[in-house]
């Protein structure tokens, strides 16, 4: 489900990979939060671009709103994706591919070179492809083969074929920690956008600590994007 949210006041700066907090009303079994990556912010426009998929009752809450609601929203929150001159492959699973489409953006304002790699289960699963494509090359993957190469991202041939300066990643963790491995085997920089769960978005609840070589952070505060070369994955 895409939320466009139209903001009354001029946008914040907002960066690639930063997540909004929404508070989900109407809802009897919600009570915290919901963390929801930017997937795209339209300045000329004053929009916020929300990419949710509809998991539990909160999403399904959310999944009601129509044309003219409000919503409670704290952002930007977290650090995001360092945005540069140079080719990025930028490689997204399921809904974790949400970031990487204002990512793509950024980097190709800043005169870089954006390359997506998207992976799904199916063709059905796979979505916004038509804007990836509008902003750079897009290539897909799909474990059934119903659409892009059959199998999993880390099995597109690409990866034989081409090199890149930089990798930028979200997605589910097996994904995010297969694809950090072939960058270290690579030897390219790569960083990650975890999804640990994030009640608050400042670093008071702890609950989205993760261990790093720093010692333990609160992804919401000093992530959700970190360097592959401070995790444990």
């Amino acid at each position: 489900m895409l939320v466009k949210l139209a903001l009354e006041e001029p946008l914040p700066e907002i960066n690639a990979g930063q997540f909004v907090e929404i508070l989900v009303e109407n809802s009897s079994s919600t009570f915290l939060r919901r963390p929801i990556s930017v997937n795209y912010v339209d300045e000329v426009l004053k929009e916020l671009w929300l990419l949710i998929a509809v998991v539990g009752d909160g999403t399904r809450t959310l999944a009601t709103l129509k044309a003219g609601d409000t919503l409670d929203i704290v952002f930007p929150l977290g650090n995001g994706f360092t945005i540069d001159r140079c080719r990025t492959l930028l490689v997204g699973g399921g809904v974790g591919i949400a970031p990487l489409l204002y990512a793509g953006k950024k980097i190709k304002e800043a005169g870089g070179e954006p390359t997506f790699l998207l992976g799904a289960r199916t063709a059905d699963d796979l979505v916004e492809t038509d804007l990836f494509s509008g902003i750079g090359r897009t290539l897909t993957t799909t474990e059934d083969g119903s659409e892009g190469e059959k199998g999993f991202v880390t099995d597109h041939s690409l990866w034989q074929t081409e090199t890149f300066d930089r990798i930028a990643v979200c997605g589910p963790k097996p994904m995010m920690a297969a694809v950090a491995k072939k960058a270290r085997q690579l030897g390219i920089r790569c960083e990650v956008s975890l999804e640990n769960m994030m009640a608050c978005g400042l670093g008071a609840c702890l609950c989205c600590v993760e261990k790093t070589t720093d010692g333990n952070v609160c992804v919401c505060k000093e992530g959700p994007v970190f360097d592959i070369e401070k995790l444990y994955i």
